[in-house]
């Protein structure tokens, strides 16, 4: 290969991927030795022959060949770019040799798809084995990564062995293989490193490319489409792409084979993997070879949202009413964070996240997108409202047309991809098969567990022995009832902690209420934390309790304090199975004008450190709190601009609140202006609204003399709704 060419085409990818929308992150690739190396990749697009080679040498510096399919060289746009790229013809004549003596030399590596083909249904195992299928029928794998490197590492060490001897088979190799350097060459080793690549969304969508062969071609194939679809969408909208590399599998070991064993010291002239007997040994032990690259390949898969939801759906008991969609949602989030918390599997960074959304309002659109895809390829059926759906069984294991299927029945192929993932899915079939009542408990449980351990984490990550609070002050608290009570959400306002509402709670359990106070994020540990929190992980907090919440009581209501009742509010705006909503001294507007200037602050803040003038920067003001035993000290700037932005970001969806509500406020606070919580009680879409008055001179209203009435005011409009 001509380098100039090679890094000349490295420049022209480097040049085209800034056209492209995927997004890719590479994991593991510190798993790439030195020395002769085959890369052995999946094979799911065609576009893998290209950008995987650049990506390789990116990392190593290396050149990177690749072995690809005879047809690619048939088409003269592609045929210039894949021979620069180091692009070698499955079919060339010269294959073998020139694959011999470049990772001998270590003048590049390569890259071989196991497969022979392009996976486009992932349908890899079958009783067990990995065997592929398509429009043709069954086959194994190919076995050609492995006689390659075995290959390699035969003639490395034949080639040690015999300087070691000073036979003359040693010079007569060495000038055959056109060696030089022969002292680097002989202390390096031979591996094969697993290469897996997942795509999410891996579903065909309308791109540029479909548009284009529409217009060009007057009938395009079923194949042609699929291809274009499914390409065109990894390319140019905004697909997901992991590259990630497995352990190295070190050829050495295979050469311990007696007959291998017995041709490494022959002094004359020999011809391995030639003859009959040396090509069925060498078969087997590539057979074994394959079996172990398979296994990595595929058990490298980064299973993502698709593969989750394909899995439970395809293992879901056949259910005559049909499936609910909540209780679908369920089992998608106590499957993410089973596969997270017991790490049997390598898993997508969204999943790492709080998933707490998908069983709230579906914000992302995780579940919505992937049931709109399941409907439009038959595979579900949904009722009228939406709330239940029915599954063709038959399409989650009925392979479509080979060419077709990753267009016609793309919830087939996220399904089969799980399958080499052995523990995940054992995961997922479990999951779900469980009942509605096992599987509603599990979530409660696992919600207050991560809650309690979120807190204990933070609490020590941040802890200040100057600052922090006792640990009782910031931890969430959950009075249960053991009858289904009405349950109510109680939210601490901001820079407070759980024991703002440890009163109010008590008093409520009292009545015969379950109470859930949740801690909110940055809380109840110190300023620190704060600081780095943002309102949408408030917002997480308080979707947590409120699911753990729905999952204990049949009636629910939500309430908070000062940034409590603002996201109370917020949270009433994105869900409807609540019965009432009460806020008390909703942050609208704020007494202190200096509020006004906290964006202008946090803009400075973030222009200083950008140009690394962190002693300019002004993070923190003093706060003078009314309870300093639950509240910070300090306040930072950041935590401030947050809380403005969530008021902000609320205002225009207060009419989309159309349960009954509570807005109770102090004529006299301190704190919160009454003429903005008037603003926003008039703003509220609910025709059953209520404003109560108080004449307290503090803003927390709800501890201290008098907080009796306030208990009873809120009770009382409570309990019009249980």
């Amino acid at each position: 290969m001509n380098r100039v060419a090679f890094k000349l085409s490295s420049y022209t990818l480097k040049t085209l991927s800034g056209f492209s929308r995927a997004r890719i992150t590479i994991q593991g690739q510190s798993n790439i030795p030195e020395g002769s190396v085959v890369f052995c990749a999946n094979h799911f697009t065609r576009i893998e022959t290209v950008f995987l080679p650049y990506h390789i040498h990116s990392i190593t510096g290396r050149q990177v060949w690749s072995l690809a399919a005879r047809e690619l060289f048939d088409v003269p746009v592609l045929e210039g770019l894949l021979r620069r790229l180091g692009a070698v013809s499955t079919n060339a004549p010269d294959r073998d040799d020139l694959l011999l003596k470049t990772l001998l030399s270590g003048d590049a590596l390569w890259i071989i798809f196991p497969e022979g083909m392009m996976v486009k249904n992932k349908k890899l195992v079958k009783d067990g084995r990995f065997v592929l299928t398509d429009d043709k029928g069954e086959l194994r794998p190919h076995t050609g990564a492995a006689v390659v490197a075995l290959r390699c590492a035969f003639f490395r060490e034949r080639l040690r062995r015999l300087k070691a001897l000073k036979a003359p088979e040693f010079y007569r190799l060495t000038k055959e293989l056109d060696l030089t350097g022969i002292d680097d060459i002989l202390n390096q080793s031979t591996h094969i490193v697993p290469v897996n690549i997942t795509y999410y969304p891996a579903n065909p969508r309308d791109n540029i490319l479909g548009s284009m062969a529409g217009l060009l071609l007057k009938k395009p194939s079923r194949r042609v489409m699929d291809e274009l679809m499914t390409e065109g969408a990894m390319l140019f909208t905004g697909v997901d792409i992991t590259i990630r590399f497995g352990t190295p599998i070190d050829m050495a070991p295979y050469l311990h084979h007696p007959f291998l064993e017995s041709l490494l010291t022959v002094k004359r002239r020999i011809r391995p993997f030639e003859d009959l007997e040396s090509r069925q040994i060498s078969r087997q032990i590539a057979i074994d070879v394959m079996e172990t690259y398979m296994a990595q390949v595929y058990g490298l898969t980064t299973i993502n949202y698709d593969h989750v939801m394909a899995g439970i759906l395809k293992h879901y008991p056949y259910k005559r009413e049909g499936i609910d969609r909540y209780e679908f949602a369920c089992k998608v989030f106590y499957a993410v964070t089973c596969l997270v918390l017991n790490r049997i599997c390598h898993v997508a960074d969204l999943l790492q996240e709080n998933q707490i959304h998908l069983l709230v309002d579906d914000r992302f659109k995780r579940i919505s997108d992937f049931l709109t895809l399941a409907e439009e390829t038959g595979v579900i059926r949904m009722d009228g409202d939406g709330r239940r759906f029915f599954k063709d069984q038959a399409r989650l294991y009925n392979l479509s047309e080979f060419h077709a299927i990753r267009m016609e029945n793309p919830i087939l192929v996220m399904a089969n991809e799980v399958e080499p993932v052995e523990a995940a899915q054992i995961c997922l079939k479990k999951i779900a098969q469980m009942p509605r009542r096992q599987i509603r408990e599990r979530v409660r449980s696992r919600i207050i567990e991560k809650m309690n351990m979120d807190f204990t984490a933070d609490y020590a990550t941040f802890f200040r022995p100057d600052e922090s609070k006792n640990k009782q002050i910031g931890r969430p608290r959950f009075l249960n009832q053991t009858s289904d009570s009405p349950g109510v959400l109680l939210i601490h306002g901001y820079m407070a902690a759980p024991e703002e509402m440890k009163n109010f709670a008590q008093y409520l359990y009292a009545k015969g209420f379950t109470v859930h106070v949740p801690r909110l994020k940055g809380h109840g540990t110190s300023p620190d934390d704060l600081a780095r929190v943002g309102y949408e992980q408030w917002m997480d907090s308080v979707e947590e309790a409120y699911v753990a919440l729905r999952h204990s009581c049949s009636k629910r209501f939500i309430g908070g304090f000062s940034t409590g009742a603002g996201l109370a509010l917020e949270l009433a705006t994105r869900v409807t199975d609540y019965d009432a909503v009460f806020a008390v001294a909703p942050p609208m507007q704020l007494q202190d004008m200096g509020a006004h200037f906290i964006p202008a602050i946090n803009a400075w803040n973030t222009m200083i450190r950008r140009f690394r003038f962190n002693a300019m920067a002004r993070e923190f003001i003093d706060n003078h709190p009314e309870n300093p035993h639950i509240n910070y000290m300090r306040n930072p700037i950041a935590g401030i601009h947050q809380l403005g932005m969530l008021m902000e970001q609320l205002a225009p969806k207060l009419k989309q609140i159309t349960r009954p509500v509570l807005v109770v406020q102090s004529r006299k606070d301190p704190v919160v202006n009454p003429r903005g919580t008037e603003k926003l009680f008039h703003q509220l879409g609910s025709t059953v609204k209520e404003l109560y008055l108080f004449d307290y001179e503090r803003h927390g209203i709800l501890i201290g003399e008098g907080v009796k009435r306030v208990y009873q005011a809120i009770e009382n409009f409570i309990r019009q709704w249980v």
